[in-house]
């Protein structure tokens, strides 16, 4: 139920904030509503499907569906073959008909970490033994994604990752060097591309430059405060009319902010913590160690994805692009998480 009403106030958001942009881009002010419906239901069907399928089947494939995820990763970083938005070369596809390999990695990811982790339990306090390969996976897709350059989706997958090492039982000393080890290479990361650093420039300070690398923030932060307690109504945001670039995407909360106020932010925020709540029960009810790892990473990935964008949108992270699970428009992002969901749901059929 959670599912389904995250996934139909979805349709409702895109259908507002991308009303503008439809009309000017392609003449038709539902042109992202009726795609995202059509995404939605194709969605739907798939979870509901794979909720009927029993889940171990996902941990014989995970090694399978890992080379093809690879396989996709490096073929979208070929010239002809990947297609590139908004600097970035994540997409393969024709025309407005394309497909995110990052988005399958993120959860092909979790599948065979799972099972690895499942396997390794007694021997993950041994680096060589039990961490070594994991972490050489992740290793490969974060550097496979970073190339396109995607550092959002590198950073909800490398989260991802290291939650589901934790709940394996690797040892607290792995996540302290881990954690020095990472600050110094984000930091490289950040050095190495100017419009990285121009982002932590404004998120320090966004009216630095606020019509360069600060105008994102800044045009969020206007459709989010002005909201209120009850915004200014469904359908009448101000900051849609070309303020605020792509408000149907990375930053439909903001616009859903601005016409439903400080009352519709907290429902949507309830929604996902409610979400989050009914991942963690399900996952104590499971013995199985493969089911407990494969519900806590795909909770993991639904909640660092929604932290990440619903900080980014408050100004409490630097903007990077991660979409709001469910919300944001993307058929890959919506079809892919909707398949996730209905994998928990196989899993918490089998508890009964």
């Amino acid at each position: 139920m959670l599912v389904l009403v995250l996934t139909g106030t979805g349709l409702f958001m895109v259908a507002s904030a991308g009303e503008v942009w439809g009309q000017f881009n392609y003449e038709n002010p539902f042109y992202f509503v009726e795609r995202q419906a059509f995404f939605a239901a194709a969605g739907l069907v798939v979870m509901a499907v794979i909720s009927y399928v029993d889940y171990r089947i996902w941990r014989n494939l995970s090694s399978v569906l890992l080379v093809l995820a690879f396989l996709l990763l490096v073929a979208v970083l070929i010239p002809g073959i990947g297609m590139v938005r908004n600097g970035s070369q994540s997409w393969i596809g024709f025309g407005s008909l394309s497909f995110q390999p990052s988005e399958l990695m993120k959860i092909v990811l979790i599948f065979y970490l799972s099972a690895l982790l499942a396997e390794r339990k007694k021997v993950i306090h041994l680096f060589w033994k039990g961490l070594f390969k994991p972490l050489l996976v992740l290793g490969i897709a974060f550097a496979l994604i970073m190339m396109q350059p995607d550092l959002g989706t590198a950073a909800v997958m490398g989260g991802t990752a290291f939650l589901l090492l934790f709940v394996a039982g690797a040892p607290i000393r792995f996540f302290v060097l881990t954690g020095v080890s990472a600050i110094g290479g984000l930091a490289l990361l950040i050095i190495s591309a100017p419009y990285r650093m121009k982002r932590i420039t404004a998120y320090l300070d966004p009216w630095s430059d606020p019509l360069g690398s600060g105008f994102q923030i800044i045009q969020s932060l206007y459709a989010v405060g002005p909201g209120g307690l009850f915004g200014y109504g469904y359908g009448e945001s101000r900051q849609k009319y070309y303020y605020l670039p792509e408000p149907q995407t990375d930053f439909i909360f903001a616009i859903w902010a601005e016409e439903t106020g400080f009352i519709g932010a907290v429902f949507i925020m309830i929604l996902f913590f409610l979400l989050i709540w009914r991942g963690i029960h399900i996952a104590s009810r499971i013995e199985d160690a493969f089911g407990v790892l494969l519900v806590c990473g795909i909770t993991a990935m639904i909640s660092l994805q929604s932290f990440i964008n619903l900080g980014v949108v408050t100004g409490l992270l630097p903007v990077t692009g991660v979409t709001l699970p469910f919300l944001s428009y993307g058929g890959s992002s919506l079809t892919m998480t909707l398949a996730s969901a209905g994998i928990v749901l196989s899993v918490s059929r089998s508890t009964v």
